[in-house]
C-alpha cells in the first residue's frame, strides 16, 4: 500500500479546496441586493385640483403609455385619493442603473389624449441598488402648479426589489 503517498495529496487537494470554496462564497452578513425592482403607483392624493369646476381628469404616461387605457380617465376633486387601480396598475421594471418617469397628466374629454402636464415622480435606480430582494419602500412627491388654477397632488409610489 502506498499511503505515504496518498496523505500528502489528500492533505494538497484540501488545501486548494477551501481557499476555492471561500472565494465563492458571499463574506458573513452580507445580504443580496437587488438587480432589478418593481416601480408601482400607489396613490394620488388631490390636495388642491387645476380647474375651477373643482374636478380634474387625471390620467397617467408611464413610458408613453397612458393610464388608465383607452379613452378614459380617473376624477380627482379637492381631498380625493385614488388608487392604483383606478389607473389600471400602472408599473414599471428598472434595473439599478434604470429610471421610470411616472407623469401626471391633466386631460379634456371627450377626446382626453396625452393631455397637460401637472408634473412627475421618478424612481431611480440607484435607489433600487440598495433594496434587497422583495424589500419595499415607498417614493413620495407633492407636485404644484398653476394651470387654469393652483393644484397641488401628492403622489406615492412602491418599489420592490425583484
Amino acid at each position: 500500500m502506498r499511503t505515504h503517498k496518498l496523505i500528502p495529496a489528500l492533505a494538497l487537494t484540501a488545501a486548494l479546496a477551501v481557499p476555492a470554496a471561500l472565494a465563492v462564497a458571499p463574506p458573513a452578513g452580507a445580504a443580496a441586493r437587488a438587480s432589478t425592482c418593481r416601480v408601482e403607483l400607489d396613490y394620488i392624493d388631490a390636495n388642491n385640483v387645476d380647474e375651477s369646476d373643482n374636478v380634474d381628469e387625471i390620467r397617467i404616461n408611464l413610458g408613453g403609455i397612458m393610464y388608465p387605457a383607452g379613452n378614459t380617465w380617473v376624477n380627482m376633486w379637492a381631498g380625493a385619493r385614488a388608487y392604483t387601480a383606478s389607473f389600471g396598475s400602472p408599473s414599471a421594471t428598472i434595473s439599478s442603473a434604470g429610471s421610470a418617469l411616472f407623469s401626471v397628466r391633466e386631460v379634456t374629454p371627450p377626446l382626453v389624449g396625452s393631455g397637460t402636464s401637472l408634473g412627475s415622480i421618478t424612481a431611480q435606480g440607484s435607489v433600487c441598488a440598495t433594496l434587497s430582494p422583495g424589500q419595499s419602500v415607498g417614493l413620495t412627491k407633492t407636485i404644484t402648479g398653476t394651470d387654469d388654477t393652483y393644484y397641488s397632488y401628492y403622489i406615492r409610489l412602491v418599489m420592490t426589489g425583484l
